[in-house]
């Protein structure tokens, strides 16, 4: 349960912060923002913002989404004869439209629809007790959906398409920088839980205590100098001379040499294997002066996006299913983060925060990063580019997208429960 309960925070928490991006920017670019969704499914509470914006809570708690005027399909559609009902204002203006049978208005006027225009003349045109009429729409009318959410109508001039060509590349970009803006935070958390930030530019190091090296008696700090034949002046170092010298190897040994007072000496060790490699028991020193530990949030945040690129170009020319990992993967690397405290909990926030965040930039059409290359194609061509060319784009990407997911998904539950 507790494994359960993680997964929804952190991927929770995620979505949120990452559709909170494209909604605020969004918005600062004169776009209409339609809905800003908590959960996923049916609704179970709404409010409309004195914004225009509907908010709402809805029933799975799994992640959010902004729906933006314009974007994708989200376009209102009503069929010729549906019965709704029309709220006017005093102008004679309709100011709300009724979909739903729901929210009824005791004063609203029952219409079937024959034609409507909420987007351009804004208007709505059917018969009321048996005779046509038409009514003109309040630019800033509302609908009420089938399932009873109320959502302003999209003119033309809220729209994401009429957007300017920069206000559109910073609602697009804004998700994955709110990721990575998510990512540096946590990790200011984490720094200043454990009460400092890891020093990984030194080859200074403290060992643990039950260690590998504590238990052939060196001291609680030691200056790790060599390992085997491997020069180290740093953590990597450290750690890649270890993975060399231990690699297809069973009880191996490490002649570690450790200098004290100006002077060397070796040391044989039997490293620990901890998850399917081997460890000296060592951490890096820590820095807990404030500069350092305000500046490791960023340092660290850069060194594990770093970290995931290498991972993504050596996925790009290697291809193997099998270092993805899709919903089932995260649920049970949240599931091992909670067993091992808040800690490890907030590593993997920060770690998939900024995963996901690089994740969207990648230029495949259904993602963030696709859209941001054609809103530089647009700005180089200086004319948007056609809606039904960007659809088609946009659609292909989803197919893509889809696939991959049920294909990670299945090797996730095949590898890891089979």
């Amino acid at each position: 349960m507790i494994g359960l309960l993680t997964f929804i925070l952190v991927f929770g928490i995620i979505v949120v912060v990452h559709e909170f991006g494209h909604f605020y920017f969004a918005k600062k670019s004169g776009i209409l923002v339609r809905e800003f969704a908590i959960g996923m499914g049916p609704k179970i509470f709404s409010h409309i913002g004195k914004d225009g914006t509907a908010y709402t809570i809805r029933i799975l708690p799994l992640g959010g989404y902004v729906r933006m005027a314009g974007w994708g399909d989200d376009a209102t559609e009503i069929k010729t004869g549906t019965p709704v009902s029309l709220t006017l204002a005093d102008d004679g203006k309709v100011k709300r439209i009724n979909l739903s049978g729901k929210k009824l208005d005791q004063t609203a006027l029952p219409m079937q629809v024959t034609q409507f225009d909420f987007e351009d003349k804004l208007f709505i045109k059917g018969l009321v007790l048996e005779e046509e009429k038409t009514f003109a729409v309040d630019h800033d009318a509302t609908v009420v959906e089938e399932d009873g959410t109320e959502v302003r109508i999209a003119p033309l001039d809220v729209q994401y398409q009429n957007a300017s060509t920069w206000g559109k590349l910073i609602t697009n970009f804004a998700g994955p920088m709110n990721n990575f803006i998510l990512g540096v935070v946590v990790f200011w958390i984490l720094i200043f839980l454990q009460g400092g930030v890891r020093d990984t530019q030194t080859n200074l190091f403290h060992v643990m205590p039950e260690g590998a090296l504590a238990k052939v008696g060196v001291a609680e700090t030691a200056q790790i100098t060599k390992v085997g034949s491997h020069e180290v002046k740093n953590w990597q170092d450290l750690t890649q001379a270890v993975e060399a010298d231990t690699k297809d190897k069973t009880a191996p040994t490490l002649d570690v040499t450790i200098s004290e007072n100006g002077s060397e000496k070796q040391v044989t060790v039997t490293p620990e294997e901890n998850q399917g490699r081997y460890i000296l028991g060592v951490q890096p020193e820590v820095k807990s002066d404030f500069l350092s530990m305000f500046v490791g949030g960023f340092t660290t945040a850069a060194d594990s996006g770093l970290s995931i690129l290498s991972a993504l170009k050596n996925l790009i020319f290697h291809p193997d299913l099998n270092k993805l990992g899709g919903p089932v993967a995260i649920f049970k690397a949240s599931s091992d983060a909670a067993k091992n405290g808040i800690e490890n909990v907030l590593y993997f926030l920060a770690m998939i925060s900024i995963n996901i965040g690089i994740f969207n930039l990648i230029p495949i059409p259904a993602l963030d990063g696709g859209k941001i290359v054609l809103n530089i194609l647009e700005a180089i061509r200086r004319k948007p580019l056609k809606q039904e060319i960007e659809t088609y784009v946009t659609m292909a990407g989803v197919v893509i997208m889809v696939a991959l997911m049920l294909a990670v998904t299945w090797n996730d539950i095949m590898r890891l429960f089979f």
